[in-house]
């Protein structure tokens, strides 16, 4: 099989535990775009938290894309076009957050390149350093979102949160996309909208079909495009219930798991025999 496209998940997938691209998945990458293979970054991680890694990787002289907010914005890095992008209505975040009081977890969203709470806690923190992105406390978060957002976020800790999910779940199945991505983050976007149908979007622009696709990803925000993509790759690092639904089971993030697919499903493939 010929691929044309990889699909990445950072965080634990691309990434090691320090926020970095190791220099084998580096030189993988590079490798499979100089070959013409579109390299895709999937990240439930705002715009501004990607930039850096397009860049590092040279998504701009290779015409290859990221998919932001889990798949809400498409973002083509040469030209900086927008082929998709999806937002909630800030009534919408507004009730959001309603709920989110009413479940006694904090909310957060993205206003320009802030995070916006009423207030900081240790997981919103987290959200700050994974992103780059300073937080705003505010003093009422139903005044400072009065545009339309991406996305909110509902953060506490993974034992209530857990509860939190699979109420809100039931309670806005048709109505919104409701995911985790991490344990301590429950991600709240357009109804319709992640990472497999963004995914879908962008290979009919560019003509190219789900078998000729690899996504890796370690995370349950992963799940729609693992399952979308020809071959759909967990981490040796995801949970167990990832593994299960995956076709292919790499290394972990921390052993070039990414660079291991790479060199076995693309490379590989265009070395000529002997």
């Amino acid at each position: 099989m010929t691929y044309k496209m990889i699909v990445l998940d950072l965080d634990d997938t691309l990434l090691r535990d320090d926020g970095t691209i190791s220099p084998r998945n580096k030189q993988a990458l590079m490798a499979a775009q100089k070959a013409g293979v579109k390299v895709v970054l999937a990240s439930g991680r705002p715009t501004y938290a990607m930039k850096a890694l397009a860049d590092e990787l040279e998504l701009e002289r290779f015409g290859s894309y990221i998919l932001s907010f889990n798949g809400a914005k498409i973002i083509n890095w040469k030209t900086r076009e927008e082929p998709f992008s999806s937002t909630l209505t800030p009534e919408t975040a507004h009730a959001l957050y309603e709920l989110s009081m009413e479940e006694g977890v904090s909310a957060l969203t993205y206003v320009g390149d802030d995070i916006v709470t009423e207030q900081a806690n240790e997981y919103t923190h987290i959200e700050a350093q994974i992103t780059g992105m300073k937080i705003v406390e505010v003093p009422s978060f139903i005044e400072a979102v009065q545009v339309p957002v991406v996305k909110v976020l509902m953060v506490e800790n993974p034992d209530k949160l857990v509860r939190v999910e699979e109420k809100l779940k039931a309670k806005l199945t048709g109505k919104l996309n409701v995911m985790r991505s991490k344990p301590f983050f429950l991600e709240f976007t357009e109804n319709g909208v992640n990472k497999g149908t963004s995914l879908n979007h962008l290979i009919n622009q560019l003509g190219i079909e789900r078998s000729e696709v690899i996504a890796m990803g370690d995370g349950y925000n992963d799940v729609a495009m693992l399952e979308f993509a020809g071959l759909g790759v967990a981490m040796g690092n995801a949970p167990e219930e990832i593994k299960q639904l995956a076709d292919y089971v790499a290394d972990t993030n921390m052993n070039d798991g990414v660079a291991q697919v790479v060199e076995s499903f693309i490379l590989n493939d265009l070395i000529p025999a002997t």
